[in-house]
């Protein structure tokens, strides 16, 4: 395999790291920011957009994958309604100096649960061999659109009774918001985790795009590749929407870019997605925070705003 995009993308990666450690409200100097500044203010938000858009870009890849569909993104089934619902329950009987870390724990443990719900309701889609059921993406996106309306609903109650004084705080997290004091070493081994299982996984990945059937004649155990890509994909985007919310397009934009670019082969696809989504999230935080600087925008508004007009291009190169 060629050296010549990894190359160019971790050229990319360091580019957006050293512009988003060096760029502020008042311009870009590295060497003229203070020390307190880089790395308490700077640096950890510039390793949780490393860290989220690492995450989302490999979930929503693998999504795309699983439910062969170019629309599904990592949020796809519900998850992010689950992680939403436990940050914002937690969030509200919380004291005040937990509330940081105790809307990762309630975020997570509302996504694991929204996980157990989905394969609870999907467990016979998910283990029908192929010859009985060429794809479940059907009936998983289905199963999906109802868990996460029904997340949603119960999310707009919380809103609804939550007080003033809480209100823009939920809000700004549920638009994605990376000011975190640090990312925990949950998150990271989740990263390492899936980003080692998708490089071992690649070659049976690969025999998966060409279809279930084909799959499974030529030796690969679809309904457990299956399973594992499903619960891979849920538990890193659990593990994003806990340190940052719900942060949209990233996942489903970047792995289109990098398919349009390197082809459908899963050995350079899924690293690149993880390496073009920490590169692309970091870009958009930074544009966030300086664009109309002091106030810091929702990094999700960012990527949406950014993500809706990209898509759209790619669409008009694929029709």
């Amino acid at each position: 395999m060629s050296l010549r995009w990894p190359l160019i993308l971790g050229v990319i990666v360091v580019l957006s790291l050293i512009m988003s450690l060096s760029c502020g409200e008042h311009g870009c100097e590295l060497l003229q920011v203070s020390r307190d500044d880089l790395w308490q203010l700077r640096a950890p938000r510039v390793v949780s957009a490393f860290v989220v858009g690492s995450l989302l870009s490999l979930a929503g890849a693998l999504m795309q994958l699983l439910l062969r569909n170019p629309l599904a993104d990592p949020y796809t089934l519900g998850i992010s309604g689950g992680a939403a619902v436990g940050a914002l329950l937690t969030s509200f009987f919380l004291p005040i100096g937990i509330i940081a870390v105790g809307m990762q724990v309630g975020s997570m443990l509302g996504a694991i649960s929204s996980i157990l719900l989905l394969f609870l309701m999907a467990r016979r889609r998910l283990f029908a061999p192929p010859t009985m059921v060429e794809a479940p993406g059907i009936g998983l996106i289905l199963t999906g659109v109802m868990i996460a309306s029904g997340f949603g609903a119960i999310i707009s109650l919380l809103l609804a009774l939550s007080p003033d004084t809480e209100l823009r705080g939920a809000l700004f997290w549920l638009m994605g918001d990376l000011d975190v004091d640090s990312v925990s070493g949950l998150v990271w081994l989740v990263l390492v985790l899936a980003g080692s299982w998708s490089l071992w996984r690649a070659p049976q990945l690969n025999l998966l795009v060409h279809g279930e059937a084909t799959a499974h004649l030529l030796g690969v155990s679809v309904p457990r590749l299956r399973l594992q890509v499903l619960l891979l994909a849920s538990i890193a985007t659990a593990a994003a929407v806990s340190v940052a919310g719900a942060i949209g397009f990233i996942g489903l934009v970047v792995p289109h870019v990098c398919r349009l670019v390197l082809g459908n082969d899963q050995r350079r696809l899924l690293p690149a997605s993880m390496l073009l989504g920490a590169a692309a999230l970091v870009l958009a935080d930074l544009v966030a925070r300086t664009i109309v600087a002091p106030i810091q925008l929702p990094v999700g508004v960012v990527t949406a705003l950014i993500g809706v007009p990209v898509f759209l291009f790619i669409l008009s190169r694929r029709t």
